[in-house]
């Protein structure tokens, strides 16, 4: 079988193809919706105002400088950047910080400001020519628009991957978008020292609130550890503190005394020994043995020495008796005597010595002992004393650490901020907006989404049938064939053309015919329509024009009396046909022509049109004529007037095997073709399918159409008549 003769394709085309197959058909429409969105973005792009834009940057630390090295009420901590940032982010659109900013640059008195922003300050009107202060309340309603305005116009834009972040002000004066952004960086800034600082106020507070309590805590254990040392007579000398904080008395003033004591017995006692030995040496060897240390003893004993050497020298050469001699014997027993009594004084000495060291070594003792029983009373009362020292300790533990974690938060804020003014905002000389390309684009943008809401509307309300799968989809219909449009002017002749795709996709319909009954092409068949021009008479004289090419003897009736349209098509007089033969002409071989039209195919005309077409086909005179001429021919084509409005279709469905319906591609109403098949199933009609006239194969989208030859992916922009 040729490609000409291939059953159409029941399935659906690809979405793309469909949607290709859409916006051919509603070229114009997008074109002029794209068009006019174009021309409406241009327009408006020239009579927008110019608006400015000044951008200032600055830089967010994660982490800021302490300089004090003190740790603050706000811990960092590592992996909440995102949130770090993010909480930034919405810091620098909080309407407070617009507050501040609107307050700073005193917004709400400036005309200017609203003036370039296009909007008219609160209370304007009340205030047209009035030369005295703004009350409150106005200035209040100005502020809050001056917060909105900024709102509205600022623009914080972090730089990607890093911690920058540009802070952008529209305006349509440069000078102002310039002031209000490097003034919002500014008070952000600001903002947010303060924020730091007051962060600690209420730590502050409390700290002072327990300071106060500390401090009297303290003063009272203070006071009763110096009553009770008072009280216990207890001095404290010398006091050590240990690493947890805790005081330590090491000397007291008995502790001091008992040592100063004890060191003086041990060297009284250390005398007395001394003397003692002195004094028992004395008494063993006498006293010239220990007589050697004493100077004196040692000169007197010297000049006895001479003396006596002198006497001996002298006595050798004079007598004794001599006076020089007795001069220097009574020397010699002076010096005797004066060594005598030296050395007594020794030995008395040594015993005066000896009696005054032991007398103070007993003093000493005594007093040590007394000393002693002070510090054993004074070790008892140490307990309750070093009770209350712990106290103290505590209760200075507790004051010093608060005092200094008040002093510690009173310095935390102070430091380098962790936000820096990267870039100042300049006052910018070209306008960011309106921008003709961008807005272009954006009206091109819109222009498409349009078009696509307009066209989808338009598909959504037209119910016309398109595509050969629709009338499977939609009519729930076999579809027997679809006829390409075609640019001849004369279709006849094409039809008369086994080569023309007319007769390729007629023939096509014939061989689906084939398959519609058990005994291959109905005898007898009509063809109908919804409305007139859809193609029904040119279907009629196609099919009609195929079977004859087949070898079958083939009769073409034209019985739409109302507008008959196949005697212009093969020039055959209305003067005789049908409507005759309907009122009581029963020789309906007179009425037969072939026209030229071949040896196999005849046609008879539908003759001078009736009053009443209806009442004529309500006879049995039609069905009689069917009846004769399917006996004389192979195949009885009819061709009926049109359904809406007209009950003739359905009665000639009746007399005839079967009913082709025709419809018009693009045209014929889906809500209008089911109407009408409805008409005909509920008449008794045998339905053999539908055949769908004038479509333009190449919005299938296929190269070879639907089956129709290798032509039919041109279009065609004639319609079949």
């Amino acid at each position: 079988m040729s490609p000409a003769q291939e059953d159409p394709p029941s399935g659906t085309p690809p979405i793309v193809f469909q949607y290709f197959n859409v916006a051919r058909r509603r070229i114009w429409v997008i074109a002029a919706i794209m068009a006019a969105t174009l021309i409406a973005g241009l327009i408006l792009t020239l009579l927008a105002t110019p608006e400015y834009t000044a951008t200032s940057r600055i830089e967010i630390s994660r982490l800021q400088a302490n300089v004090t090295n003190v740790e603050s009420l706000q811990r960092e901590e590592p992996g909440a950047s995102q949130e770090f940032y993010s909480t930034q982010y919405a810091l620098l659109e909080a309407k407070s910080l617009a507050t501040r900013v609107a307050r700073q640059l005193r917004l709400s008195r400036d005309e200017a400001f609203f003036a370039a922003s296009g909007t008219t300050p609160a209370g304007q009107d009340d205030l047209s020519g009035s030369t005295g202060p703004i009350r409150p309340e106005v200035l209040q309603k100005r502020e809050e628009q001056a917060v909105n305005i900024l709102l509205a116009n600022i623009s914080i834009s972090p730089v990607r991957g890093s911690a920058l972040i540009n802070v952008s002000y529209t305006s349509s004066s440069p000078q102002y978008a310039a002031k209000v952004a490097n003034a919002w960086v500014g008070e952000f800034v600001r903002q947010s020292m303060d924020r730091r600082f007051a962060s600690t106020a209420d730590a502050r507070v409390f700290l002072e609130e327990r300071l106060a309590g500390l401090r009297q805590r303290l003063e009272q254990s203070e006071r009763d550890l110096v009553n009770y040392a008072e009280q216990e007579n207890i001095v404290p000398l010398t006091e050590t503190r240990e690493e947890g904080g805790a005081t330590r008395t090491t000397r007291t003033l008995a502790t001091s005394d008992v040592e100063a004591l004890n060191l003086a017995l041990q060297q009284a006692t250390a005398e007395r020994v001394a003397a003692e030995g002195k004094l028992r040496a004395a008494q063993r060897s006498g006293p010239g043995q220990s007589s050697f240390e004493n100077t004196t003893l040692n000169e007197l004993r010297r000049q006895l020495a001479q003396k006596e050497a002198d006497y001996a020298s002298m006595t050798v050469r004079f007598e004794p008796r001599y006076p020089a001699a007795q001069a220097l014997a009574g020397e010699i027993a002076s010096l005797r005597g004066a060594i005598g009594s030296e050395e007594q004084r020794i030995t008395s000495s040594y015993v005066s010595q000896f009696e005054a060291a032991r007398q103070r070594e007993g003093q000493l003792r005594q007093r040590v002992d007394q000393l002693l029983d002070r510090l054993q009373a004074e070790n008892r009362s140490s307990i309750q004393f070093n009770i209350i020292q712990r106290e103290v300790d505590t209760n200075r533990q507790l004051y010093d650490a608060l005092l200094q974690r008040y002093k510690e938060i009173g310095v935390a804020g102070v430091g380098t901020n962790n936000i820096a003014v990267v870039d100042v905002a300049d006052i910018p000389e070209v306008p960011s907006s309106p921008v003709l390309l961008v807005n272009l684009a954006l009206a091109f943008v819109f222009g498409i989404v349009l078009a696509a809401i307009v066209v989808f509307i338009l598909e959504n309300i037209d119910e016309s049938i398109r595509e050969p799968h629709d009338v499977q989809e939609k009519l729930k219909t076999p579809l027997l064939g679809a006829i390409p449009r075609t640019d001849e002017p004369d279709s006849e002749q094409q039809l008369q053309d086994p080569k023309s795709i007319l007769f390729e996709a007629y023939m096509t319909v014939r061989t689906n015919l084939a398959f519609s009954t058990d005994h291959g092409v109905p005898k007898t068949l009509s063809l109908t329509s919804s409305e007139p021009a859809e193609g029904k008479s040119t279907s009629s004289f196609g099919l009609a024009s195929v079977l004859a090419r087949t070898g079958k003897s083939v009769v073409l009736v034209d019985v739409d009396m109302r507008r008959p349209m196949l005697g212009t098509m093969t020039g055959v007089s209305y003067s005789r046909g049908v409507s005759n033969y309907l009122a009581g002409d029963d020789d309906w071989r007179s009425l037969v022509s072939d026209a030229g039209l071949g040896a196999n195919l005849a046609f008879i005309p539908s003759g001078p049109a009736p009053p009443s077409a209806s009442e004529l086909l309500t006879s049995d005179r039609l069905p009689k004529l069917i009846n004769a001429l399917a006996v004389e021919y192979d195949h009885v084509v009819v061709d009926s007037p049109p359904m809406l409005g007209f009950s003739d279709a359905v009665l000639i469905a009746r007399c005839v095997e079967g009913t082709i319906y025709i419809v018009e591609s693009e045209q014929t109403s889906t809500r209008a073709s089911r109407a009408a098949l409805k008409r005909l199933t509920d008449a008794g009609a045998h339905l053999l399918g539908v055949i769908l006239t004038k479509y333009a194969s190449k919005q299938a989208g296929y190269g070879y159409g639907y089956g129709y030859g290798y032509g039919y992916g041109q279009d065609r922009n004639e319609e079949v008549v």
